[in-house]
């Protein structure tokens, strides 16, 4: 979530010895200098590590922060601006509410699972035998850090000590683990080495042991890891033999596709190193149906090193897939990485491919600007406005609807076709021009949450307020107030296109008042039907987990026909 200022220290710093509540006191904050924005993130005990969840403490446009702290003597917080130009400032943050500022207590939630993990930890540097018999029953632990706390202590021996015991781990986890850590100790001068050399021996048995593991005994996150482990496995002992690869295809393409956007994402890589011949086709699906840049651009990005298996027809369509993605939208660098995507896909190309009249003609036409429905809106193509709904209308289905039974998947589908993803970030996807809609579950209950995407002008958060700019000459400026260099207001006029900007010198302005329009067009949900919005309603709910009540089946009652 960071985008600290250019020339700031960090941009970060804890809320302890401030004058706040509780929660703040504890939280982390952590300026966004691109986006004018500073984080509260609040960490909660979770094992023997945490986790957290971030809250917009304050923002501004323009507020290009660079960094942030706790004054000890006032206690209060202090945050600059400034960088690239823009004006610097000082701003000094204290509490003024009725919530009590008394210093916070700490949490001692799970205290035995971090003492459990600090102890293993404390062995890093020990060379003794009896290490391995006291750290490997926690390579099974079902805490990750713990996990990996355990790994990192096994690594420090000597590897001779423990390599059979490792080859020969029957539980799935600690054979992983155990795995892992094999290969990256055996492999870890030579793999630093500028003459890198194969281990094909050790190689063998590693993948002998990886055989033992059952897919369909696992866990997403444990499937996650047994990718992880293969491909350790052929980064640092050597690529695998033909017969090899042929294997390691035979364990992961029947899952792929996965319903896991994470399993799809290595489950692709993985099938494209291993030049799998239904990975092209396969990925195609995917990348058709993704609802974000980020979910397309991974599976892109991954094809481009894949040289078995296609078919003509198959390159058009990877390579039309560069002229949308024309209209993405990133940082600076973000069409300079696309293009070099597309240069390598095109030098993997035979020559066959090459030779091909229709496949170059796509390879060379000038791609036109989208707007975000054409990009991510396939699933709803050739649909015109099906009907105006109205928050009476839906609201009350709400409490059945979304009980259970809903389709995540569909959600997000629809998430992307209305294209909301090009402005909202959600579950680590999207743009951020507007609010991030992670939490939004906790803040709104179905209702409101419908008349924000119905009726979006009806609250507008000022937060996210355009301003309407009079010009001396007549001309009216829609927008909103990106930046402030000197007397020159940059404005931007469209929310889908934030990198184009209408420069406004300040000696010609009239008048800027706050405008009652959102940026948010109306109208999001015409083309949905019914049972889409509902599911797109149970997605944002959520917060992004395929596992909530909401997209469990329907309990099914039971009794005798009469």
């Amino acid at each position: 979530i960071l985008n600290v200022g250019p020339g700031s220290p960090t941009g970060v710093c804890f809320g302890y010895g401030a004058k706040f509540p509780a929660k703040y006191q504890e939280a982390m904050f952590c300026c966004d200098w691109s986006y004018g924005k500073l984080y509260a993130v609040h960490l909660k005990p979770d094992g023997s590590g945490y986790t957290g969840e971030k809250e917009e403490f304050l923002s501004a446009s323009p507020l290009p922060l660079s960094d942030i702290m706790i004054n000890p003597t006032d206690q209060a917080m202090y945050f600059t601006i400034g960088g690239r130009k823009t004006q610097s400032g000082l701003y000094r943050v204290t509490y003024t509410g009725a919530e009590s500022t008394a210093p916070a207590k700490s949490d001692d939630a799970f205290a035995a699972e971090r003492e459990a993990r600090h102890k293993m930890e404390s062995l890093f540097a020990a060379k003794d035998g009896a290490v391995i018999q006291s750290v490997w029953p926690n390579l099974s632990s079902k805490d990750r850090l713990i996990r990996f706390a355990a790994r990192i202590a096994v690594e420090h021996q000597p590897v001779v000590t423990w390599q059979e015991k490792a080859l020969a781990e029957t539980d799935s986890q600690a054979s992983m683990e155990a795995l892992i850590a094999l290969v990256r100790e055996s492999a870890l001068d030579s793999f630093h080495a500028t003459d890198f050399k194969p281990n094909p021996d050790l190689r063998a048995k590693v993948l002998a042991s990886l055989e033992r593991i059952q897919w369909a005994n696992l866990s997403d996150d444990q499937r996650l890891e047994l990718i992880r482990t293969y491909g350790l496995t052929f980064i640092r002992l050597g690529a695998p033999t033909e017969e090899e690869a042929k294997k390691a295809i035979a364990v992961f393409d029947p899952h792929f596709p996965a319903q896991k956007i994470e399993l799809n994402s290595m489950l692709c890589e993985m099938l494209v190193f291993l030049q799998a011949p239904s990975a092209g086709k396969k990925t195609l699906a995917l990348i058709e149906s993704a609802p974000s840049q980020e979910e397309q651009l991974d599976y892109v990005k991954s094809l481009r090193m894949l040289k078995a298996g296609w078919t003509i027809d198959e390159r058009k369509q990877y390579m039309q897939w560069f002229l949308k993605a024309a209209s993405f939208k990133g940082g600076n660098s973000f069409a300079k990485f696309v293009a070099n995507i597309k240069k390598e896909a095109l030098a993997a190309l035979p020559a066959d491919a090459k030779a091909d009249a229709g496949l170059m003609a796509i390879v060379n036409t000038v791609p036109k600007i989208l707007s975000p429905q054409e990009i991510f809106g396939a699933v709803l193509a050739g649909r015109t406005v099906l009907k105006e709904w109205t928050v009476d209308e839906l609201a009350p289905k709400t409490a059945t609807a979304l009980a259970s039974g809903r389709d995540f998947d569909t959600g997000r589908k629809m998430f992307g076709a209305c294209g909301c993803v090009a402005c909202h970030r959600y579950n680590n996807e999207g743009g951020a021009i507007g609010p991030d809609l992670t939490g939004v579950g906790g803040r709104f209950n179905p209702r409101d949450l419908l008349e924000s995407i119905i009726l979006p002008s009806k609250e507008v958060s000022d937060q996210y307020q355009q301003v309407l700019i009079t010009t001396t000459d007549g001309k009216r400026i829609l927008g909103r107030i990106i930046n402030l260099h000197l007397e020159n207001y940059s404005v931007c006029e469209n929310m889908y296109d934030p990198g184009t900007l209408t420069n406004v010198n300040a000696a010609h302005i009239k008048s800027i008042v706050p405008s009652k329009i959102s940026p948010m067009p109306e109208g999001l949900l015409g083309r949905l039907k019914e049972e889409e919005i509902m599911d797109l309603m149970a997605y944002l709910l959520s917060r992004g987990d395929r596992g909530d009540k909401m997209f469990k089946s329907p309990a099914r009652t039971s009794g005798h026909a009469r």
